[in-house]
């Protein structure tokens, strides 16, 4: 099967990516690194774009787009790491006042942890005898619930689109740092050891790329689960690669490579994760065997 984006898709793609350069660029994300906290003014500047009401009826307000243009604007969102619970928010547009545009906060008590539930307006689910954690993430605060429920496949679906936002993100400056860094007066990318990291990057972002493009047409549980397991798994072997490809410098602070790794981490814990997309799929293709 062969996916195409359309004209008004790569419009929204072009238009999330500029908003997302103005509004969260490098600078921004070292704010938020350095400060943490929730930046209110960027979350009602999502709201005034439609960022949360993507999916939500013209009828109701919203800008009456489906699954797929919504994996597109969460893959940008992804890519650049911009934080705050924005799924858990794009979830609750239209059943939470102020959701869709951005006035109100929403986190969720889904899985074993919450993310942002202090800054929260409205939580949805059970967060009682929630107890902080100390996160390896410094831009997404965690607390951890004893309460679990069934993950919710649109929730699972944008947390792979974030996960291949990452993974594209990280093969890019790969590709880019081993184009300008020199070693024995060549680039370090004419090697063929950092030529194949490189290289593996590309496949692994790209076979995700389909099938989370795929999952997103179809909506189907099955095909969500497989795209969980590829984005997640190019999210993080990607960052790896990519601090391998920096060598020593990818650790520092200065660098964005090492917070791409710690994000894609926290994202595999959410609902939906490893353990649970992979006994989706071994029940689907069980009955499919009948």
């Amino acid at each position: 099967m062969r996916f195409q984006l359309t004209e008004d898709q790569r419009a929204l793609q072009d238009g999330v990516r500029q908003l997302l350069a103005r509004r969260f660029d490098g600078e921004a994300l070292r704010a938020a690194v350095d400060a943490p906290g929730l930046d209110r003014a960027l979350w009602r500047a999502l709201g005034e774009a439609g960022f949360f009401a993507l999916r939500l009826p013209e009828a109701d307000g919203g800008v009456g787009l489906g699954l797929p243009e919504a994996v597109l604007a969460f893959e940008e969102a992804g890519r650049v790491l911009l934080p705050g619970p924005l799924i858990a928010t794009h979830l609750a547009a239209g059943t939470v006042p102020g959701a869709a545009t951005g006035e109100a906060v929403v986190a969720a008590a889904g899985g074993t942890l919450v993310e942002w539930l202090s800054e929260a307006d409205t939580v949805l689910g059970d967060a009682s005898g929630a107890v902080p954690l100390r996160s390896v993430d410094p831009m997404t605060p965690l607390h951890r619930t004893r309460a679990r429920s069934a993950p919710d496949p649109v929730a699972v679906l944008l947390t792979a689109a974030e996960q291949l936002g990452s993974a594209g993100r990280t093969c890019d400056l790969a590709a880019q740092h081993a184009r300008a860094r020199e070693q024995f007066g060549r680039p370090i990318g004419a090697f063929q050891a950092v030529a194949h990291l490189c290289a593996g990057m590309l496949v692994c972002t790209e076979t995700a790329r389909a099938a989370v493009y795929a999952a997103a047409v179809t909506a189907d549980p099955a095909d969500i689960a497989a795209a969980r397991l590829l984005a997640d798994e190019a999210a993080v072997r990607g960052a790896r690669d990519c601090l391998q490809v920096h060598g020593g410098m990818g650790f520092t602070w200065e660098a964005e490579v090492h917070l791409h790794l710690k994000r894609a981490w926290v994202r595999t814990q959410r609902a939906g994760s490893v353990t649970e997309s992979e006994e989706l799929l071994a029940v689907d293709l069980l009955a499919r065997a009948g």
